[in-house]
């Protein structure tokens, strides 16, 4: 398929499924082989001819948004986020959390993936902050779409490109290498919750301190989608909790629910 036609086909295509073209400029060649893919398996001759199908079989449209999804990911991705979280944010609400009686420190990675961003909000506590805070413990959660993404997250396995980003030792302390791949220890790998859930859809149960919605969004989803999002986000935030968006990402207009964590752009206090 020549790039002008997918281009062409995916304007048209994702306004109807409530996403953005602009978020997928940059990735759209991984949605364009997928599609190359699906119009061999369905024995089409072009992506003209996939438009048709569309329009004729209302079912397909749930393998289209499927065939959407964008999964980029690896550990400690966005150090300077991540480092203002390990410095200041995290802390910060570790203190709130025993003022108010909590056992728990509540982390809920929305749009996981393989799980490498929910591991390393594990690790970040676990080799840095644990000690500060003997009195509490972190609770994770990963939640994605894709049922097969977050089973190779609960194996907890990846090769060196995924973990190339760690500080040396905390793969050495926190990984055993197994051939090519690295595959994080049984007693932080079963710390973390894996949860098959649609953020357009419904919210994990429960408060939380902090919620990760990065890469997601406030990238692919429409403006009026991406308000309804973030309501819900807001209620499952406990007062002053914070909300993680990607670097590059901003939230929509006009939102009142929040005020920038101090000097980070991509970190959000509730208020």
């Amino acid at each position: 398929m020549k790039d002008e036609h997918c281009v062409r086909f995916l304007q048209w295509v994702l306004p109807q499924l409530h996403l953005r073209w602009a978020g997928f400029r940059k990735v759209r060649r991984q949605v364009c082989k997928r599609l190359q893919k699906r119009i061999v398996e369905l024995a089409l001759p072009d992506v003209d001819s996939y438009r048709r199908y569309l329009l004729a079989h209302t079912a397909e449209w749930q393998r289209l948004d499927f065939l959407c999804r964008i999964t980029v990911s690896r550990f400690y991705r966005d150090k300077t986020v991540l480092r203002k979280l390990q410095g200041d944010v995290l802390p910060a609400l570790a203190r709130l959390a025993l003022v108010a009686g909590d056992e728990w420190l509540r982390v809920w990675s929305a749009g996981c993936a393989r799980g490498e961003e929910a591991y390393t909000l594990l690790l970040i506590w676990d080799m840095v902050l644990r000690d500060d805070f003997p009195e509490l413990d972190i609770d994770v959660i990963g939640s994605d779409i894709d049922a097969d993404l977050l089973d190779r997250a609960r194996c907890g396995c990846y090769q060196s490109s995924s973990v190339k980003a760690l500080p040396e030792e905390w793969l050495n302390l926190g990984f055993t290498k197994h051939n090519t791949e690295y595959c994080l220890d049984a007693r932080l790998r079963n710390k973390v919750k894996f949860s098959c859930q649609d953020i357009r859809d419904a919210a994990i149960e429960g408060l939380f301190h902090v919620i990760f919605c990065r890469n997601l969004a406030f990238t692919y989803f429409e403006h009026k989608l991406q308000v309804e999002v973030l309501d819900s986000l807001y209620s499952k935030l406990v007062h002053s909790g914070a909300l993680v968006i990607g670097g590059h990402e901003s939230l929509p207009g006009g939102y009142c629910g929040f005020e920038p964590w101090e000097k980070q752009r991509a970190i959000f206090r509730k208020i």
